[in-house]
């Protein structure tokens, strides 16, 4: 199976082929992969060093002309980085492009903090209007991505990771997906976190929902899983509470308790492996059953 990033790469070059208003920005980072398509459309293929402020700024300058930008690095070279641009050059223009990220927030724990981003998405938050995918499995990302770039000229957030299911889940942009159905509460797996849940929630009465999308949040889909039951758990790879205040706005007049799980703020200063990093946030498997039903029961 090919990695979400490599997905990127190849669907991202056919729709270059395709779509004469896309252009693609880069920051050093998957650069090489991107040669062919330079070589056929020089003037939309653009690197411009590891220069991440410049990056947003050249996709701004792009959207103004008409075009419809994806801008790509790692998500904390991305979002973090060049945040200030994100917020003038794009959203206070008014203008609108797709950002695809790779590293995620743990993918890369060898290369230390500088490369790991959990609090991109909550950055995001504090902008009006962003569409953020978080796919799961290569399959949805490449329709999560065909999705963002045919989006009108919205901003949109693809948050890519090599941490994928083994399966792809249909997924519908912008609607929770219902994987199992119980009676005690609501789990919401977001993107690669599903897996871990489903082997975390074996054998427990609990309705488990699927977000490839997080923003816009499914207020309709959560309630309508969620009936006169109380109890809902999120479970996101990324900072822990990001969703947190969306599920009690979709909420606000049913009685509700959200247990929020993710990576914790509190900076894991190790190194090591992914499924290392997943076990000492408590996201692996056999802790989130735990947490879960402690919480559930």
């Amino acid at each position: 199976m090919d990695t979400m990033r490599e997905r990127f790469v190849d669907v991202t070059t056919r729709l270059l082929d395709e779509d004469p208003r896309l252009a693609v920005v880069l920051a050093d980072i998957t650069a090489a992969a991107f040669e062919p398509a330079r070589e056929r459309h020089p003037d939309r293929v653009v690197n411009v060093g590891i220069r991440e402020q410049l990056l947003i700024g050249a996709a701004g300058g792009l959207a103004l002309s008409g075009m419809r930008p994806i801008a790509h690095t790692f998500a904390s070279f991305l979002v973090e980085r060049p945040f200030e641009q994100l917020k003038l050059s794009l959203v206070h223009q008014g203008v609108g492009a797709v950002l695809v990220s790779a590293g995620g927030s743990y993918d890369n724990p060898a290369a230390g903090r500088t490369h790991m981003s959990p609090g991109d998405v909550a950055l995001l938050d504090t902008l009006p209007d962003w569409t953020v995918h978080v796919p799961g499995h290569p399959e949805e990302a490449e329709q999560l991505l065909r999705h963002a770039v045919a989006d009108g000229d919205r901003n949109v957030y693809v948050r890519l990771s090599n941490h994928q299911n083994a399966a792809p889940v249909p997924v519908e942009p912008g609607r929770f997906a219902t994987v199992r159905t119980g009676s005690r509460g609501v789990v919401l797996a977001v993107g690669p976190m599903l897996d871990a849940v489903l082997a975390a929630t074996e054998g427990l009465d609990v309705t488990v929902l699927y977000a490839a999308t997080v923003r816009p949040f499914d207020t309709a889909g959560l309630r309508a899983a969620l009936g006169e039951r109380t109890d809902v758990v999120l479970v996101e790879p990324y900072l822990e509470g990001t969703s947190a205040n969306e599920a009690h706005a979709a909420l606000a007049d049913h009685p509700h308790r959200v247990l929020a799980l993710g990576v914790p703020r509190g900076e894991h200063r190790h190194y090591g492996s992914m499924a290392e990093h997943l076990a000492a946030y408590g996201l692996d498997a056999a802790s989130l059953k735990e947490r879960i039903a402690t919480f559930l029961w």
